[in-house]
């Protein structure tokens, strides 16, 4: 088989695998997407938003999907290093040597989840820090090489303090998340009722990763570089500047993009990782504003949902509203059922809350203002 079958194999093995993935988690595919992205370009992701949204499951996902070793763990305040490195070998220690017993601790972890990251101590993050920078784990007479392909760290919000926002910029993606909105909420109740069941998940395997990710180091750039400088330049313009690194850096996420999406080198189509670069939610929407012309061509079937919400932004919130809210109205219970009318009237209601909230009158587009005008009239009909 030749490298490029080699290549679009892996690219497809993994597509199933996120598609499956992403079953049943609402709201959260753009994660899933992103963590299997930056899995392949040995990326690492740092997830915002508040307790509960599903940020743990999405990775957990991805990890039994491909048949990883796992490390998941809350950090706190008193957390120690040996919670997460593992414990000093004893029986070393009685010949004189500080050496880790690291067998099931992060240093031999592919997927690595670490929910309250910032609350880490500095001896955790400083040791942290050459494991996701390296690949390499420091302590005592122990120096050992580390297979981790990805590492998430969840935090509700970004850090003010200096060192560690110096710290947070080893994560080269970042994903924010919300709490699932009112029209959704059904799909959230049966979503996380199924969550109890197993779910049947195809395997990749980490040598598909590894195809890819090989991959990748070798991509040519050199067709997409002085596009990408020019999307540089357009945020330099709206007052968004990305260090040097990041700047780099990005171009791993762009190559592996391609690489999923089954071309062999880079096109327009696969600058949209760039807006997953910018640090700030603030940032990420002006990004998307200021590039949408050159994420026009945005296409990806392996990772569809992340590059939409790239591209659109708003827009792509739009068309999933929109969705939403023909489904429901298709599905108008009999008037006889008083139970059953009310509860799909909440459902309407909630996505006229959706819609209020996330559109100004004169930015919404013209297809949620006629269903918006179509369920104020539903509505207002009696029952």
């Amino acid at each position: 088989m030749s490298t490029n079958q080699t290549v679009v194999g892996a690219s497809a093995s993994l597509r199933a695998v996120i598609s499956a993935a992403t079953r049943g988690l609402v709201e959260r595919e753009a994660l899933v997407e992103m963590v299997a992205l930056s899995a392949v370009a040995e990326e690492h992701v740092l997830v915002i938003g508040p307790p509960g949204t599903a940020k743990s499951e999405a990775v957990r996902r991805i990890a039994r999907a491909t048949g990883g070793q796992y490390f998941e763990y809350l950090l706190g305040r008193f957390t120690e290093p040996s919670e997460i490195f593992g414990p000093v070998d004893l029986h070393k220690l009685k010949d004189g040597l500080v050496e880790t017993d690291t067998l099931g601790m992060l240093p031999e972890a592919d997927i690595a989840f670490l929910d309250e990251i910032f609350q880490g101590s500095t001896a955790i993050l400083n040791t942290l820090l050459g494991i996701l920078n390296e690949r390499v784990f420091r302590r005592g007479h122990t120096n050992v090489r580390c297979p981790l392909r990805v590492c998430v760290g969840a935090s509700n919000s970004l850090p003010e303090d200096t060192a560690l926002a110096a710290f947070a910029d080893r994560f080269l993606v970042r994903c924010f998340v919300d709490p699932i909105p009112d029209p959704m909420l059904e799909q959230l109740l049966e979503s996380g009722w199924s969550l109890n069941q197993p779910v049947e998940l195809p395997t990749a395997g980490l040598s598909d990763i590894e195809v890819l990710t090989g991959a990748v180091r070798k991509a040519d750039m050199s067709g997409v570089r002085q596009l990408m400088a020019q999307a540089i330049r357009t945020l330099r313009g709206a007052g968004i500047t990305l260090t040097d690194r990041r700047a780099v850096r990005a171009q791993k996420l762009i190559a592996a993009a391609a690489l999923m999406a089954g071309r062999d080198k880079p096109t327009e189509a696969d600058l949209w990782p760039l807006i997953f670069v910018l640090p700030t939610r603030e940032q990420q929407s002006l990004g998307r504003d200021s590039l949408r012309d050159q994420l026009s061509a945005t296409e990806n079937a392996t990772l569809p949902i992340a590059a939409e919400e790239a591209s659109l932004g708003p827009l792509a919130r739009a068309t999933r509203v929109a969705q939403a809210a023909r489904q429901i109205l298709s599905e108008r219970p009999d008037n006889t059922n008083a139970e059953q009318d009310r509860a799909w009237r909440l459902q309407l209601e909630g996505i006229a809350r959706e819609i209020d909230a996330g559109f100004v009158p004169e930015q919404m587009p013209a297809e949620l203002i006629e269903l918006r005008v179509r369920i104020i009239e539903v509505l207002g009909q009696s029952s």
